[in-house]
C-alpha cells in the first residue's frame, strides 16, 4: 500500500499545469452539465481542447479523434441547448430494448475499429482506447439530446477510463474521471427529478 502511495505522489508531481486546467475545466462541465446550465458547453470546449494535444503526447490516437469530436459537439450541445424553439429542450428516456440494440451496435464497431487499427498502432491499450471513444461518442449524443440514460453509460465508461488513464500516467485525469462516476450517479438523479417534474407540469397544463 505504501509503494502504491509513493508511487501515486511520484506521478502527481509529473503533472502538467495544462493537464491541472483540462482536469479543472472538466469538473466544471460535468457539474454544469448535471444542473442543466447551458455554459457546461463552452467549458467542454476549452477543456477537451487542452486534452487533445494532452493524449497525442501520450500516444492516445482514437482519444486525439474523440476530443476533436468532442469539440465540435461542444458547439452541437450548446446550440441544441438553447433550444430548436421556445420550448427548452426537455428529458426524456429511451427503452431498455432501444439501449440494449445499440450496446450490440457499439461492441462491435469498437472491436472492427480496433482491429482494424492495429495494423497501423502498436499499442498495449488500443482495444480499451477504441471502446472508450466508440461509447463516448455515442454518449455525447445523448447528452445534447437530454437522454437521461447517457449517465449510466458515463459511469461504465469513466471506471474504464481512469484505469486506462492511471495507466498511461496521466494521474490527475485518472481521478478526474474517477470523480465522474460520482457525477454520473448525481446527474442521472437530477436529470430524473427534471423528467418527473415536466411530467407533473404536462399533466397539471
Amino acid at each position: 500500500m505504501q509503494e502504491l502511495l509513493q508511487h501515486l505522489q511520484a506521478q502527481l508531481s509529473q503533472q502538467s499545469y495544462l493537464e491541472i486546467v483540462a482536469v479543472i475545466l472538466a469538473l466544471i462541465y460535468v457539474y454544469l452539465a448535471a444542473r442543466q446550465n447551458i455554459w457546461c458547453w463552452p467549458s467542454a470546449l476549452l477543456s477537451t481542447a487542452i486534452y487533445t494535444y494532452l493524449f497525442w503526447e501520450v500516444t492516445l490516437p482514437f482519444h486525439v479523434v474523440l476530443n476533436v469530436y468532442y469539440m465540435l459537439m461542444a458547439i452541437y450541445g450548446w446550440r441544441q441547448w438553447q433550444g430548436l424553439s421556445s420550448q427548452a429542450l426537455q428529458v426524456k428516456s429511451w427503452s431498455v430494448q432501444r439501449h440494449l440494440l445499440w450496446i450490440v451496435l457499439l461492441v462491435i464497431g469498437s472491436l472492427l475499429l480496433s482491429t482494424g487499427a492495429s495494423s497501423v498502432f502498436d499499442e498495449q491499450y488500443l482495444y480499451l482506447d477504441a471502446f472508450i471513444t466508440v461509447f463516448s461518442v455515442f454518449t455525447t449524443v445523448l447528452v445534447a439530446h437530454k437522454v437521461r440514460e447517457n449517465w449510466l453509460y458515463w459511469i461504465v465508461i469513466d471506471l474504464v477510463s481512469a484505469y486506462l488513464f492511471f495507466a498511461k500516467g496521466l494521474v490527475l485525469t485518472s481521478l478526474l474521471f474517477m470523480l465522474y462516476t460520482f457525477f454520473a450517479f448525481y446527474g442521472y438523479l437530477q436529470w430524473g427529478k427534471n423528467r418527473s417534474n415536466s411530467a407533473l407540469s404536462a399533466a397539471e397544463s
